[in-house]
């Protein structure tokens, strides 16, 4: 699970090449670039205008505060669920849902680059309460080794679209295909180890719903279209479910030190 939510808006804005301006551990001030300003803060006309004079138009900033809860500040509070925070997972899922990134590396010294596959997912749970979780997995596509939290663990290492010179790739001994299965098995392993008290009580508050309204509809007749109406729509609501969605995915190409270095901190 990603519980590090200022990391993971870090890595998308630098990803896509935006300027950190100011930032702190909760705070954070984005100078966005043309492209993102038009995916984000909703100025098509401002930009249609700029092109049709003939100028390149300047790209706002976003000021956002992902602390748990909400300060008297004038930055924009960002939190799961928050709108500003789906907008960019809609963003990732149409424009960005694979990528291939390389470690860049500055020395002149042949090096191997290893193969992890990078996914986030979101997990949402439905019944009688609503919620999700996000999750950050990386799967070393060598060995098989898996990490949580893989944002957080890549944040601070400089990646790039093209090839550094003197790097080569290994190439993946797991097929990315079989890499998701893995993934996915995980975190479905994970979800087992919770609390299903939730799942527990939206079941039993879906049949005493039900219950309710075949008494109520078992006074009247000719209404079976109506019950089975009514059934369907309680189960939609109330059903305890768990949906598991890619949010974006990528193959990252990784410096073997790098690669080692992850793995220790996850065994420790």
């Amino acid at each position: 699970m990603i519980t590090n939510l200022h990391s993971f808006l870090h890595q998308y804005f630098t990803v896509h090449d935006c300027k950190v301006i100011t930032e702190n551990d909760t705070e954070m001030t984005i100078q966005l670039t043309r492209d993102l300003d038009q995916v984000l803060m909703n100025r098509p006309f401002y930009w249609h205008y700029m092109d049709k004079i003939g100028r390149q138009g300047e790209p706002l900033s976003l000021e956002l505060d992902t602390n748990t809860e909400k300060k008297d500040n004038n930055k924009e509070w960002i939190h799961y669920g928050s709108p500003r925070l789906q907008q960019i997972f809609q963003h990732i899922k149409q424009q960005a849902r694979y990528t291939m990134l390389y470690e860049e590396k500055d020395s002149l010294n042949k090096s191997a680059l290893l193969p992890w596959l990078v996914t986030n997912l979101k997990v949402q749970y439905a019944g009688s309460q609503k919620k999700e979780d996000i999750y950050s997995i990386g799967l070393q596509l060598i060995n098989g080794s898996i990490v949580s939290n893989m944002m957080n663990q890549i944040e601070s290492i400089a990646l790039q679209r093209v090839m550094s010179d003197y790097s080569y790739t290994i190439s993946p001994i797991i097929r990315p295909i079989s890499g998701f299965n893995r993934i996915f098995q995980f975190v479905e392993d994970q979800l087992l180890d919770q609390n299903w008290q939730w799942a527990i009580e939206s079941e039993k508050l879906l049949q005493e719903e039900l219950k309710l309204v075949e008494y109520f509809f078992d006074k009247q007749e000719d209404n079976q279209d109506i019950l089975n109406k009514e059934k369907e729509r309680l189960h939609e609501r109330l059903q305890p479910k768990i949906i598991i969605e890619i949010i974006n995915a990528g193959l990252f190409y990784l410096k073997e030190e790098t690669t080692q270095s992850i793995i220790n901190k996850a065994r420790t």
